[in-house]
């Protein structure tokens, strides 16, 4: 049995073996719970989250499937007042942009498309691909490190993903979001951009703390940055829509070197 000690952050007793030694210590674990995301009081998806930043995952999941697309499309965002924890209601100004139709989001904290069932329905429209966008090398090479020297629940778990987002202009670390899932990190991520008033964000660039899946270019691409740079492998078919979209996409990132799959690099 394990105990919350934090919003991200639980602690159980283990058994720790070296070799031939054992001991029973104290572990700290990162929280995974369901969410249930609403609209205007109706249930729309259900993901596995680490708690914390509801609001801001909620809200960068709607946008993320192109079902809202700025802050003026929120009204209220927060835990309905006749439920208990772990469900979250996103009041809208007008509806929502687009009918999401019968397709169930049931996202698990490892796949952000699992939910998804038909595949034609895995693809959201993020409109016209805005103009390449060039980000320096020396970005490139340092944002892996200077997003882990945020991921303070990582440091202390090891079991949570990140999304740090970054102003390719001024090299500026926006923020940092960590989940157990690493879409939700995404979301999180773009969602406190959205709640705060700045949403879509050309002229950002995304770091995430993993491998480079469809899905995580795909919100990238809807959110309109210029790219994702990945300490991890990207996919094929994130290969494929980096590329339609003319946006960077680095993978394998470490001090000294990257592979670039999409995009172009000042040098």
């Amino acid at each position: 049995m394990s105990i919350a000690v934090g919003p991200h952050i639980a602690r159980a007793s283990i058994e720790r073996i070296r070799g031939e030694a054992r001991e029973r210590v104290e572990d700290e674990l990162a929280i995974e719970e369901p969410l249930e995301i609403r609209v205007d009081g109706a249930a729309l998806a259900v993901t596995m989250r680490t708690p914390g930043e509801d609001d801001e995952l909620a809200v960068g999941f709607l946008a993320g499937e192109g079902l809202i697309e700025s802050r003026s499309d929120v009204q209220s965002v927060g835990p309905p007042e006749d439920l208990a924890g772990n469900t979250i209601d996103v009041r809208t100004t007008n509806g929502l942009r687009r009918n999401p139709g019968a397709r169930s989001f049931y996202t698990t904290s490892s796949c952000g498309v699992c939910g998804k069932g038909a595949l034609d329905s895995v693809r959201v429209d993020a409109g016209e691909a805005p103009p390449a966008a060039a980000v320096t090398r020396e970005l490139v090479l340092e944002a892996p490190d200077r997003a882990r020297s945020e991921q303070h629940a990582f440091e202390r778990t090891g079991g949570l993903h990140a999304t740090a987002l970054f102003d390719a202009d001024t090299g500026e670390l926006v923020v940092v979001r960590e989940d157990v899932g690493r879409h939700n990190a995404m979301d999180k991520a773009i969602g406190s951009q959205l709640l705060a008033g700045r949403y879509p964000l050309p002229g950002i660039v995304a770091c995430v703390s993993g491998r480079a899946s469809f899905e995580l270019v795909q919100k990238a691409a809807v959110a309109r940055l210029v790219g994702l740079v990945a300490v991890g492998a990207p996919s094929s078919l994130a290969v494929e829509l980096a590329r339609e979209r003319h946006m960077l996409l680095c993978g394998f990132v470490k001090r000294d070197s990257f592979n670039l799959y999409s995009g172009t690099l000042h040098m």
